[in-house]
Formats: structure tokens, sequence, C-alpha cells
């Protein structure tokens, strides 16, 4: 089955489930309010939009300068860097660092290029023993379930059902709160951190100037699974640049700010390779760049925006679509809500994933809440072009909009009969309103015969 058809047939199951559509909008509505309540702490907000917006600009028209200067940066302080064009490029590098490092256990933090890459499955489908140190993920890890939000990746489970799953996994117990069920996961975990031969983290920002990762949590798991790990590898994409360690300032605001109403979140870490005087972390630093699919959207002159994107979610957290269907795997990409609408088309091929960029209603409110300015409803427009102009369209596509075209150009078929029209309508897109809705019906009269009753006209 295509990504298109399991998306629809994905949408279509959440749109029907009342209850989890009441969930999603009341967790991302909350997250909203927040929002809006953190951003009062800055003086001009604007201006500090402006400065990330520019800031990430400045990085995306020259980001072959950075990530040299980055890997240079690294390279002097003793880490190592490796570039991975791929997925199975950077699963091969990772089995290649386990089997050099004869790592036995693995600890893992909160990852979204992890989940891109597939990482906890391949691993342990080669036999590694890797834990999720992540509560949200180390839930969806025990439920098989997958993320659905960068922010909150359990937000689509029910209490119920976590602690039916946790009292089986750890005997966690079935009354308990979600406070409990935190402290049981963190004691369940928590000697992994100390026989962890390798720990592997994400990024939230790379510094170009000093070849150091920062990294911006609220529970300190990635902290704490590289403290005391031997080898420590950081998975990051190449869009993740910073010029320089004065630029987290901005940076580590604005994206607890947009993300969870923070000023800022709890632990902001950053790390790298160690000194020759550092008497603790981890003896050897590994960098691993991914592109896989993102030079293909930096070449692009307009929709390359999106890869100044810094993860927040809150593009999601307004999107109406995403409120109704919710995450990565409804999608069917690597990114769901508007960001990921843009990137996918343009990562993954647009010939399979154009339907990403037609599934929004452009109301310009994930374009309002962005911390970097994205222009994210019009690039989503500047896709659908682009398919267009690849000739992705299909054939009973086209043949409806021609319809469409002509019913409306022309007077005398606007002022058929209301039943005519009903069934035109309903015959050429009943498939694309769904099964579950009741297909709306045209008025009786067109505004024009309104008018010319009411003025007396022929």
């Amino acid at each position: 089955m295509q990504a298109q058809e399991l998306f629809l047939k994905q949408a279509e199951q959440k749109l029907a489930d009342k209850e989890f559509r009441q969930r999603l909008s009341s967790v991302l509505n909350s997250y909203e309010e927040k929002r809006l309540e953190g951003i009062k702490e800055f003086s001009n907000l604007e201006l500090a939009r402006q400065r990330a917006a520019y800031t990430r600009w400045k990085v995306n028209e020259n980001l072959d300068k950075y990530l040299v200067d980055f890997e240079g940066s690294v390279i002097r302080r003793g880490g190592k860097v490796v570039w991975a064009f791929d997925i199975p490029n950077a699963l091969a590098e990772i089995d290649a660092i386990i089997k050099r490092t004869q790592a036995k256990k693995i600890v893992k933090s909160k990852s979204e290029i992890a989940n891109e890459i597939g990482l906890l499955a391949h691993l342990r489908n080669k036999g590694n023993d890797i834990v999720e140190t992540d509560v949200a993920d180390y839930v969806l890890d025990k439920m098989g379930d997958k993320s659905y939000h960068p922010i909150t990746p359990a937000i689509s489970q029910q209490s119920d059902n976590i602690a039916k799953t946790l009292n089986k996994k750890i005997k966690s117990s079935l009354d308990a709160d979600n406070q409990e069920f935190v402290s049981d996961i963190r004691a369940e975990i928590r000697n992994n951190f100390f026989e962890a031969d390798l720990g592997i983290t994400g990024a939230n920002f790379l510094i170009a100037d000093n070849g150091s990762v920062a990294i911006s949590e609220n529970q300190g798991n990635a902290r704490l699974s590289f403290a005391f790990a031997k080898t420590h590898v950081v998975l990051a994409s190449i869009d993740k640049i910073l010029p320089t360690i004065n630029d987290l300032e901005l940076f580590f605001s604005m994206y607890a700010t947009h993300s969870t109403g923070q000023y800022l979140t709890t632990y902001n870490t950053i790390t790298g390779p160690i000194y020759r005087e550092d008497m603790e972390g981890p003896s050897e630093f590994i960098v691993i760049l991914l592109d896989n699919g993102r030079s293909n959207l930096l070449a692009t002159q307009d929709q390359r925006q999106a890869l100044t994107c810094i993860d927040c979610g809150a593009c999601s957290n307004v999107c109406p679509v995403f409120k109704m269907i919710g995450g990565n795997e409804t999608y069917q990409s690597y990114q769901g809500g508007p960001i990921g609408q843009l990137y996918g088309p343009l990562q993954q091929g647009i010939s399979d994933y154009q339907y990403l960029s037609n599934a929004s209603t452009n109301c310009g409110k994930c374009t309002d809440v962005c911390p970097v300015k994205i222009d994210l409803h019009n690039h989503l427009l500047r896709n659908r072009h682009e398919g267009v102009m690849q000739g992705t369209e299909k054939t009973g596509d086209k043949i409806a909009w021609y319809t469409w075209k002509k019913f409306m150009l022309s007077r005398k078929t606007l002022n058929r009969p209301a039943g005519i029209k009903n069934f035109t309508f309903k015959q050429l897109y009943k498939n694309e309103w769904g099964e579950k809705r009741e297909f709306p019906k045209i008025a009786d009269k067109s505004f024009n015969q309104l008018w010319r009753e009411k003025h007396g006209l022929n």
C-alpha cells in the first residue's frame, strides 16, 4: 500500500475517533496557552524572531562553510565527525562504532533523528542491548508505538493503556498516577546509565565555532546518557548548525518558550570532546551528521527556509489538521504537522509524498507562531505548484479540477437546479470527502438567482 493510501486510511480512522481528537486537541491547546503566556517574558518578541530567523537564514545560505567549520572545530578538540548521506549509511556507521568499541550496553536519549533512521529496531535486530531513557519514548517503546509529537511523543496514549503496559513490563501499579509512573520508569532504567559503554543522544544545536553540541531537555536523561559512557555518539541532521555559542542565549529561550511555554527548559547542556584536563566524561566523542534528503530541500530556492526549523512543535500545536489526525505515523512521514508537510515531499520525493502538501487548510496559523518566521503555509502552496509542474497530478484529479473550472466559469451551469449540482459534486468528490462525513448540500438557489429575485431583474 502506498504512502498516500496509508495516510488516508489512518486519517479516516483518527477522524472517526472522537475521544482521540478531544484528547489530542486538549493537550495541544494547553501547549498553545502556555506559549502565549511564555512569550510575555520577551520585551520585544518580534525582534527576537527576526534575529533568530536571520541567524538561521545566514546558516542556510552558507551551510557548506558552517558544516566544515563545525567538523574542523570538533577534530581540533579530539572528536570525530562522520558524514551519513542516507539512513543505511548512518546505521552502518553506528554498527561499525559498536563493533569497534565492543559496546555491550547502549543507552539512548530522545532523538528525532534516531526515530527517523529507525535506530532502536535496527540495533535490536542486530542483537544489541539498547535502552530508551526518555520517559515518553520509553513508554512508546514498551507499547510498540511511534512518536506522535516532537515535544510530547506519547501524546496519543491513554493513561489506562499506559498503566496496563507498565504493569506488565515493569510491575508498576495499575493505580499509580503519572508521577509514580515516572518514578517507576526512572528506577527501572537508572542503573543502565552507570553500566553503559555507549551513549547515543540527539542535538538541538551544533555550534560551528567551537565544535560543541547543545541539548535542551526537561528530564536530564540526555545528560546522563553520555555522562558515564566510554563513547558518546551524537545523531544530528546537517541543518542544526548555529554560528557561535553566543547564539544559544536566544535560541535556548526561543525553543523553550515556543515548545513548552518555559523561559528555559530544566536542563540545557553544552558538551563536546573532553579537554585534556578533564577527569571525567566519555573518552570518545563522535558526531554523525545525517543528510537523508535535506540537500534536496537546500537545493530549492524558497522552500529551503524549512531547514531553519528548530523543532519546537509550535506549528503542530495550532494546526487544525494535526489536531484532528495527529502524529508522524498518520502522515507516513519522518515528521508530522505543517513542517513535516513541507519537508516530506522535498525530502522523501514529490511523486510519492505530494499528498502531504495538499493536506492543509492553509489558514496561516503555523506561520504566525513559528519562532524563526518560516513562511509555512505559502511554502506548502509552492510545494503544490512544484508537484503540478512535475506532473504528479493523477488523471482523475485533472479531470475533476477541469470540470470545476468549467462549472465555475459558466453562469448557466451555476444556475442549474440544486438537485443536478448536488448529484454532480457527490459523484466527483465523494471519495475525497470520505464515508464518515455527510456530504454538504448546495443551496436551492444561487446567489445570482437570489439577487435577481430581490431586485426584480430578469
